[in-house]
């Protein structure tokens, strides 16, 4: 179940071998994020792949949202650096999926709901998004959903 958290401890021991410390300062900020979403709620847990899955991503969305606000705010240095830390979590995540792909499973899924509207969306969406297991952002997925509809 944690093969991707075998993974990234595997390379973080390669990342403190070769003394990056940008790498090791990466990894352990995800596992770390990882270990607290075990222990989080009543009683601690094993998370899934897919639970450990969207963490990353959830991490990795962070990075690149706090590089745009650098990049607003004229801070190159800064943004740089979370550009980096996204890119670098990016290899763990699986391939995004194309415009092309988006848009065939979003169609896929509007002609399965009769007489789809826009009343429908909120369970469209949640549709698309058990397809794609994050290899799209939400708001393009809800976008693409909302322009099938109108």
């Amino acid at each position: 179940m944690a093969e991707l958290k075998d993974q990234l401890r595997t390379d973080l021991v390669a990342a403190m071998k070769a003394k990056d410390s940008f790498t090791t300062g990466v990894l352990r900020m995800v596992i770390a994020a990882i270990a607290n979403e075990e222990v989080a709620g009543d009683e601690a847990r094993e998370l899934s792949a897919d639970e450990e899955l969207s963490i990353i991503t959830r991490e990795a969305r962070k990075r690149r949202e706090s590089a745009e606000a650098y990049e607003a705010g004229n801070r190159m240095d800064l943004a740089d650096k979370e550009t980096r830390e996204a890119e670098l979590l990016a290899k763990y995540l699986p391939a995004p999926l194309t415009e092309e792909e988006l848009d065939a499973i979003v169609a896929e899924e509007v002609a399965q709901v009769e007489g789809a509207t826009i009343k429908q969306m909120g369970l469209i969406v949640k549709a698309v998004n058990a397809r794609i297991q994050g290899r799209a952002e939400g708001s393009l997925v809800a976008a693409k959903v909302k322009a099938a509809l109108l």
